[in-house]
């Protein structure tokens, strides 16, 4: 399968910049695999297609405001500092990207908030993901924490061209996110209301949750034509003992197993055993999912419309079929569907 397969025009404007008003009334295409049926619902008309014995497995990573501002020392130039993830607690070492990445050395001294009370250092230059920041913090690892992230902003998307405003801390979000570590958000799941999912339970559909923390490798370009030939980055992933038990339970007694996200998606693709049941699982993923590929565990599936060309769409395409997704998105843009992390969902059955 080929890169300029994924090519197709999206019109800046169908790139959804804020959420909807209520998360279960973003519209849901609803496609079927089996007879290629495309169906135009609401978010909330998912309890619909699903019932008594169905398991939805989410992803309960938390998003942690990791965008932060800063100036480099003598010079006082801004510098755009993403935070990646916390490498060394006890010695505040971080993984971070810095923008523009040519102006920062070895040895720099970069200077945050508006009394430029937090100082970090750069102390790696040579990271595949950026730069390694080492943080001058004298007091607790609790302390440092709660003042770095409070200089910080969430990580929306570069493709959301506005400014970050106050409904973004809670909307950039899913509602059951409990572990912190993401920097980008598991769009899929922002959809789900407390209501819609209690809807759920009440019919006897279940949830369980792993942890993905989503990073920005997804979101890398392609630069390579040949799909195989492309590497992403490794995620880290927890799937616990229940969740397996849960899921297996749902294959075994052939019930609905709804990955909600592309990234439970990789995690359930990479943790599952030969007999094509799903296990325990606590490390880290570099799988990319594209044609052909075929699924273990999952036989439902729920994302957002994606970018062209992204690994995001490839994963859909695989799960979906490729003509039938691709059919799909022509309709999208067609019938104005608005696409990528704020915008509509997708459910494939």
């Amino acid at each position: 399968m080929k890169l300029s397969k994924f090519k197709f025009n999206l019109p800046p404007e169908l790139i959804a910049t804020h959420p909807a008003p209520h998360r279960d009334e973003s519209r849901l295409m609803v496609i079927h695999r089996n007879t290629g049926v495309i169906e135009h619902r609401i978010f909330k008309d998912l309890i619909e297609y699903f019932g008594k014995g169905d398991v939805f497995v989410m992803n309960n990573t938390k998003v942690f405001p990791a965008r932060l501002y800063g100036n480099k020392e003598k010079t006082g130039a801004k510098i755009e500092v993403f935070l990646l993830r916390e490498l060394n607690p006890n010695l505040r070492l971080w993984d971070v990207l810095v923008d523009p990445a040519r102006k920062i050395r070895i040895g720099n001294k970069l200077y945050f908030g508006e009394d430029e009370s937090m100082v970090a250092e750069v102390i790696d230059n040579t990271t595949s993901r950026g730069r390694t920041l080492r943080f001058l913090y004298d007091g607790t690892h609790a302390e440092f924490k709660a003042d770095l992230y409070a200089l910080g902003e969430t990580p929306l998307p570069k493709y959301i061209e506005r400014a970050v405003e106050p409904e973004d801390t809670e909307r950039y979000q899913t509602i059951y996110a409990s572990e912190e570590g993401a920097v980008v958000a598991p769009a899929a799941g922002m959809h789900f209301s407390r209501e819609l999912m209690r809807r759920l339970e009440i019919k006897d559909s279940k949830f369980v949750f792993l942890t993905v923390h989503s990073g920005l490798g997804n979101y890398r370009e392609i630069d390579v034509e040949d799909l195989s030939k492309h590497k992403i980055d490794s995620e880290q992933i927890l799937i616990n003992s229940d969740v397996a038990a849960a899921v297996n339970g749902a294959i075994d007694s052939g019930h609905k197993v709804c990955a909600v996200g592309t990234s439970v998606m990789r995690a359930i693709e990479t943790a599952v055993s030969t007999d094509k049941h799903l296990k325990e699982y606590d490390g880290w993923t570099n799988k990319f999912i594209f044609l052909p590929y075929e699924f273990s565990v999952a036989n439902a599936m729920i994302t957002n419309f994606h970018m062209p060309l992204s690994t995001l769409l490839m994963m859909a395409a695989s799960f979906g079929g490729y003509e039938l997704v691709m059919q799909a998105y022509q309709t999208a843009i067609k019938e104005k569907y608005r696409f990528c992390a704020y915008g509509d969902a997708m459910l494939i059955l």
